[in-house]
C-alpha cells in the first residue's frame, strides 16, 4: 500500500507540472531565427546605447529587427523588434517612446522597455539576449 501511495504521489505531482504555456514562449507570428550580432556602441549608429534608459529600435547588420536598452553598464534588455501580436511587415516594427516600445501599425499595444510585458496584449515582446563584451562591445543573439 506504501508503494502505491508513493507512485499516486509521485503522478499526482508529475500531473501538476505543465508546459509553460505564457504570453512569452511561443508566438505564431515571429519566426525564431538564431544570429549573433557584435554592436560596437562607439558608431555614430549605436551611440544611444551608452546611455541609460534610452531606448533604441535598430535593424541589425544582419537585417534583424530589434529593440534594445541599457539599462546599466552591465544590464542592456533587448527584443525582437517586430510587434508580438502582428505578422512582421514594414509598419510592425516597434518604435521607442520613453521606456515603452510601440508597434508600427497601430497604438494599440505598449510594451514595457524593462520585462517586455504588453498590456492587454495575447503575446508579450520576444526577448534577445545580450552579452557585453568590453565597454564599448556587446553582442546581440538568440
Amino acid at each position: 500500500m506504501n508503494k502505491f501511495g508513493l507512485l499516486f504521489g509521485f503522478f499526482l505531482m508529475l500531473s501538476a507540472c505543465q508546459q509553460d504555456s505564457s504570453k512569452r514562449t511561443s508566438n505564431p507570428y515571429l519566426p525564431n531565427y538564431s544570429f549573433s550580432a557584435v554592436l560596437n556602441l562607439n558608431l555614430p549608429l549605436y551611440s544611444d546605447l551608452n546611455t541609460n534608459l534610452n531606448p533604441k529600435s535598430i535593424s541589425l547588420p544582419n537585417g534583424i529587427q530589434t529593440v534594445i536598452m541599457r539599462v546599466s553598464s552591465t544590464d542592456y534588455r533587448a527584443w525582437n523588434g517586430y510587434c508580438p501580436n502582428q505578422s512582421p511587415t514594414a509598419c510592425s516594427i516597434l518604435s521607442t517612446s520613453g521606456l515603452f516600445a510601440k508597434c508600427g501599425c497601430d497604438d494599440q499595444y505598449q510594451y514595457s522597455m524593462f520585462d517586455g510585458i504588453g498590456a492587454n496584449a495575447r503575446y508579450n515582446m520576444v526577448p534577445f539576449r545580450v552579452e557585453v563584451l568590453s565597454n564599448n562591445t556587446i553582442r546581440v543573439y538568440n
